[in-house]
């Protein structure tokens, strides 16, 4: 019987809007650059990774503007090539003012509310599991998530991010619960449906813009209403 319900944070809960994939594509695009927003979508995680790791290495505000300058066209180029482009350091220059220029804003997901209202309603645990390193509180409030977050882990507080199986276990132990009796929902295959299987939780991918129709191993749902159906 499924007694608690974890998320994911980013482009789970909640997005960016524009899409951050969609900004990348764009300023490329301007360049010449032809990337599918489906790639970066899946490229941007992981070179997230890359700025927790390096933030928490040497915060950003204890770096000097060359060595800011270095990190981004660092990220940039990481983005791209996880997305199949290979680009030059100089393209790299060009990207980063680009994207300097757009404009985007968090913002939670219109599936979101009604989905924890729906498992609220059901007397389940409610959690989020999500790599990030910064104090979220202000931003859960802000968002409206406060009064439905029961648990919250993140790779901040345990020092590991997913998908290594501490920060899954650490949420685990705080719903007082085994993984058998807990799912867990995010936007990203590896890192999310994998890390989640990886200590015997129940996991969903969260698809809603259709990106991965090839996945077909764990259940793929294009609202967050839908989790509901998972629930017995």
């Amino acid at each position: 019987m499924i007694k608690a319900v974890f998320f994911d944070f980013y482009n789970t809960l909640a997005t960016h809007q524009p899409p951050r994939e969609r900004v990348y594509a764009e300023v490329c695009k301007e360049l010449g650059i032809d990337v599918e927003p489906k790639r970066l979508f899946i490229s941007l995680s992981e070179a997230d990774m890359y700025m927790r790791q390096e933030t928490s290495r040497l915060p950003m505000d204890k770096r000097s503007d060359q060595e800011k300058l270095e990190f981004y066209i660092e990220y940039v180029t990481r983005i791209l090539k996880g997305a199949g482009v290979d680009i030059s350091r100089d393209t790299a220059l060009q990207i980063i003012p680009g994207l300097q220029k757009r404009r985007w804003e968090l913002k939670i997901c219109e599936d979101t509310l009604p989905a924890l209202e729906q498992l609220k309603r059901r007397g389940l645990i409610i959690g989020l599991i999500s790599n990030v390193i910064q104090d979220m509180d202000s931003i859960f409030t802000r968002l409206g998530l406060q009064p439905y977050l029961d648990i919250r882990v993140t790779s901040g507080e345990v020092g590991h991010d997913k998908p290594e199986p501490e920060i899954f276990w650490v949420a685990l132990k705080k719903a007082g619960l085994p993984p058998g009796e807990t799912i867990y929902v995010g936007d990203q295959y590896e890192i999310d449906v994998n890390g989640a299987r990886g200590v015997g939780m129940q996991a969903v991918l969260i698809d809603r813009n259709n990106y991965f129709p090839e996945i077909t191993d764990c259940p793929r749902i294009n609202s967050l209403t839908q989790v509901i159906e998972y629930i017995t």
